[in-house]
């Protein structure tokens, strides 16, 4: 049985890549872990469920847990994960007394927000839910989470998510702040030894990718591209090819799995043999109901995403810039 139980280092060695990623792994929820002791042991089971879940296309017929994944992150130092389907399932106005609150979103910029939040008020519930823009934004149309998070590129206007806010929350007038800009593009593998350069490379038939999951902000941005140069994407080689992560393509490609993902400069920060080649300024903006803006706990949230504080934290994490963070974007 013992075996069965590798450490986190091993765990680093399986997969190819950090012995700090594969923490993030377990603190983002893409991987139980138990303590033995003082030491952090990763089932062997859930490391090769890991790898199922961000390998290939997800079947017909499983359900991957990023879908519907509740993190509860009160307790930032809790290994805790809740997959929590029965809050998510909620209305809007059952978790909006104030006590609870679920932010949609996988940045680790929300993971700062968090933290500046409950050390302001530690009696409030936090739940992150772990879906991609697209989704997160329809979720907060329906009414199923309280703050949504996004960066859906509109290819047509050159803007970021107000397009797209527009049209996906009919009805419902929403405030769009900024968390802060980043730099987007393409993971080759160390010395890129397919000499690839840009979005035109997508047209070559010697190119294979990895995808993201559909309503990721990375998804759309691949997908206005090939639309604006007239691509099919079904006709790129591991389009169908969908993982759930930043990290999970940029595995991928340190294995030499594929020649090309698409993702942000952080997500890779910690995988070994990794190029990351910069193609595009995205914007990071969260998004909330007008109505609830001089409510609690939203109005503090706008609040701390304005403050010398949070804006230091998240240039310490490295590739945000904080120029914009906390303007009102959107009305």
């Amino acid at each position: 049985m013992d075996s069965d139980l590798l450490s986190a280092q091993e765990v680093a060695d399986f997969l190819k890549i950090a012995r700090n990623t594969v923490y993030d792994l377990i603190k983002r929820g893409e991987l139980a872990s138990s303590k033995v002791g003082k030491q952090v042991r990763v089932n062997r089971h859930e490391v090769e469920s890991y790898l199922t879940r961000t390998k290939s296309v997800a079947s017909p017929h499983i359900k991957s847990s990023h879908d519907r994944q509740i993190i509860a992150t009160n307790n930032m130092t809790s290994n805790n994960i809740t997959n929590n389907d029965s809050l998510y399932n909620q209305s809007y106005d059952d978790n909006i007394s104030g006590r609870e609150l679920i932010i949609c979103g996988q940045d680790i910029s929300l993971d700062i927000l968090t933290n500046h939040l409950t050390a302001i008020n530690d009696t409030i519930q936090i739940y992150r839910s772990y879906m991609g823009s697209y989704n997160g934004v329809y979720a907060l149309y329906q009414g199923r989470v309280h703050v949504a998070t996004a960066h859906l590129w509109d290819g047509d206007t050159d803007r970021y998510n107000v397009t797209y806010i527009k049209k996906m929350m009919p009805g419902i007038p929403a405030l769009i702040i900024r968390i802060g800009k980043r730099k987007h593009g393409f993971y080759v593998p160390q010395g890129n030894p397919k000499g690839i350069k840009g979005w035109a490379d997508l047209k070559r038939n010697d190119i294979t990718i990895v995808n993201r999951e559909k309503g990721s902000g990375t998804r759309v941005l691949l997908d206005e591209k090939l639309r604006l140069m007239g691509v099919i994407g079904d006709y790129i080689k591991g389009y169908s090819r969908e993982c759930k992560s930043h990290l999970a393509v940029a595995s991928i490609i340190s294995r030499g799995g594929a020649d090309l993902a698409i993702g942000s400069e952080y997500g890779c920060k910690n995988i070994p043999g990794i190029e990351f080649i910069p193609l595009q300024t995205e914007c990071y903006d969260l998004i909330i109901r007008l109505a609830d803006a001089e409510k609690q706990p939203y109005k503090t949230i706008l609040e701390i995403i304005s403050t010398d504080a949070f804006k230091l934290d998240l240039k310490s994490i490295g590739g945000y810039d904080t120029t914009e963070t906390g303007q009102l974007i959107w009305e």
